[in-house]
């Protein structure tokens, strides 16, 4: 056999189907086919009957005539095609055949040649009937065969990797056994310097468990990935398989629900089946919440069974085996409270690892490692880049890194520039640039809202610092934005938050102070404010009358019932609202106290579309509140400290 890629090919068995599919179409044609000379009706009468050459007919089925001719005649001349086989042996015949198309005008015409050749009257016809035991197995098997054969395809289908008809219960996870299979390892993993830490315990434990068990310590049975979308959580299971080099079983919670009852359960059972012979190894179940929900909490009418039944089986499955056999069971999700107390407590998932959002050190780290595969220009600042992507996750980051690409390759460029990166964030943040025709009146709406938000951030000292405003139109809906530099924090005080408002609502204000009215445009600062507003009240205790009371949206969404009175909710309503109004009523204040800055910033963004924090500096002046550039100042000493003590306890 002839080798491919170091394995041997197997003998296929659709070669078996192929050959007992031309043999049964050999044996058909060799039955059906007529033996003898084809002639027509007329030749036989013309030529044939004349000779007086005619030993028998043999009438076929009533649908054609085989004529045999006397041996001694098929010396005459006219009969050497028929005279001998292709053996060349003597023919018996028949030796000519011809078709009728009707039985009784072939016998009424035999009877009209036989009153001119009377020796027709004496040869005698024979009528047969010739049938076939494979056309009439045919007839009946060919429909069942066709039944059979979809039937198979279909299943085939439904049942999904391994193509086996009764496969319903089977595992969907993919395994990989090979560790050149997975090529990211923990150098591809950046910005979760705390997570690589925990589970580096893990893969040394897979490594050497000796080195645990010789003390008496248990490795965690599992492992809960707990982090927002696109922090990296399954990249970071890849890394420990990666770096593990055992067999990793990858599966995702929904593969494990199916319409028909019972079959979850069955895939759970058949999965740590095959990680007990394979062990030890890595369970690695994605977004686990499809099938780990608590059970009797979230009513879903028609699926809490199957799902419920799956959620017991991997409970039973994950208490019963031993974890000396180095099974570790590693899942993901972005909603851990949705999931079931029981899957939580210690024996199970008893170790949960949060993979937060990364600070703008780790942004620094992730730019990086998306940058090694672009060529990027020596004018590209990662620092910068990790400035203006606050809030911004590693999937977020890996689409600037391809956006930037792509424009550059779009502006015929050679390397890719820090100006790529600046409008490829932009694009990210705020959607495509779109090529809108705005009547002047609606531009200026915009230009002032826009100038009322930077006049307003520029005199506050609590509030992130300015990068640059602008107002041309994005895919998001925005008719205009200005973008700031956040400060990583970790906490707000209530003078902070007031200011977010204050900040918030200087579009309104300005619109009002300079045309009297207001618009559409400020939707997205509304809601923003409302949501501030309430968490004050709710959640923060930052209510002078409710006090130091902390109300939970969750218990509302599980009870569908709020867990206050009537007059309660009253309070918060008109609580949040005056928070509202004196933050609109500071922004007004700031703005007429600015009019001027407010009337020139709006007519430069009138003129140029963009501008910088430098532009908006020589408008306005430097900001007022200098503690902005003393906290900007302490962020960076921080930051600059930070990395310089992680580079020391670096071994050189």
């Amino acid at each position: 056999m002839s080798k491919e890629n170091g394995k041997k090919k197997g003998f296929s068995v659709y070669w078996i189907y192929f050959i007992i599919a031309l043999l049964l179409l050999g044996i058909q044609l060799f039955t059906f086919q007529k033996s003898g000379k084809e002639i027509t009706v007329n030749e036989f009468f013309s030529r044939v009957v004349p000779s007086g050459d005619v030993e028998r007919l043999v009438v076929v089925n009533k649908e054609y005539v085989e004529v045999f001719i006397h041996p001694d005649s098929l010396q005459k001349a006219g009969y050497e095609d028929v005279r001998t086989t292709v053996f060349g042996t003597p023919n018996p015949g028949p030796h000519f055949v011809f078709s009728i198309g009707s039985l009784e005008h072939f016998e009424s015409k035999l009877e009209e040649y036989a009153q001119q050749y009377p020796y027709l009257k004496t040869i005698p016809v024979k009528y047969v009937v010739k049938r076939s035991i494979l056309r009439d197995i045919m007839m009946w098997m060919v429909p069942i065969v066709i039944l059979i054969v979809l039937w198979i395809f279909l299943m085939r289908r439904m049942s999904g990797p391994g193509g086996q008809i009764f496969s319903f219960g089977k595992t969907k996870a993919r395994v990989i056994q090979n560790p050149d299979e997975v090529k990211v390892s923990f150098k591809d993993v950046a910005g979760l310097d705390e997570a690589k830490e925990e589970v580096k315990e893990i893969v040394d434990f897979l490594k050497n468990p000796k080195k645990y068990t010789a003390l008496g310590g248990k490795i965690p049975k599992g492992v809960l990935l707990v982090g927002p979308p696109g922090t990296g959580k399954t990249l970071l299971a890849k890394a420990v398989a990666g770096e593990a080099h055992v067999p990793f079983f990858s599966v995702s919670g929904s593969e494990f629900v199916e319409m028909f009852v019972g079959v979850g359960a069955s895939r759970v059972r058949d999965l740590f089946r095959q990680a007990r012979e394979k062990a030890p190894c890595i369970v690695f179940i994605d977004e686990i919440d499809a099938i780990g929900r608590a059970r009797g909490k979230y009513l879903v009418p028609g699926g809490n069974d199957e799902r419920e039944s799956t959620l017991n089986q991997l409970l039973v499955e994950m208490d019963g085996f031993d974890s000396r056999l180095g099974i570790i069971v590693m899942a993901a999700t972005n909603r851990p409270d949705v999931l079931d107390k029981a899957l939580l407590r210690p024996g199970r998932f008893d170790r949960q690892i949060i993979l937060d959002r990364p600070d703008i050190k780790g942004r620094e780290e992730i730019f990086k490692i998306h940058m090694r595969d672009l060529k990027v220009a020596p004018d590209v600042d990662v620092h910068k880049l990790a400035l203006l992507t606050p809030g911004f996750v590693g999937a977020d980051i890996a689409n600037v890194c391809n956006e930037a690409a792509l424009l550059a390759a779009r502006r015929n460029k050679s390397q890719i520039e820090m100006e790529d990166f600046v409008d490829a964030i932009d694009k990210v943040i705020g959607g495509l640039r779109r090529k809108i025709v705005i009547s002047p009146e609606e531009k200026k709406i915009v230009a002032y809202h826009e100038a009322g938000h930077a006049v307003v951030s520029w005199m506050l000292k609590h509030v992130d610092p300015l990068y640059k405003v602008t107002i041309i139109p994005r895919a998001m809906g925005s008719l205009g934005f200005a973008q700031y530099l956040p400060k990583e924090r970790y906490i707000y005080t209530k003078e902070q938050m007031m200011e977010h408002m204050v900040v918030a609502l200087g579009g309104r204000a300005a619109e009002e102070i300079i045309f009297g009215h207001q618009s559409t445009g400020a939707q997205n600062d509304l809601e923003r404010v409302t949501q501030i507003a309430y968490n004050m009240v709710k959640k923060f205790g930052m209510s002078e009358k409710l006090g130091l009371v902390a109300f939970s949206e969750r218990d509302e969404e599980v009870s569908f019932q709020k867990p206050y009175s009537e007059e309660t909710a009253r309070l918060i309503d008109e609580e949040a609202r005056q928070i509202v109004y004196k933050a609109y009523e500071q922004a007004l204040k700031i703005l007429k106290e600015n009019i001027d800055h407010l009337k020139n910033l709006a007519e430069e963004l009138l003129k140029k579309e963009v501008l910088t924090k430098e532009e908006v500096e020589d408008i306005i002046g430097k900001p007022p509140a200098s503690e902005v550039n003393q906290e900007k100042n302490l962020q960076e000493e921080s930051i600059e400290a930070t990395e310089a003590e992680s580079s020391n306890g670096k071994p050189s």
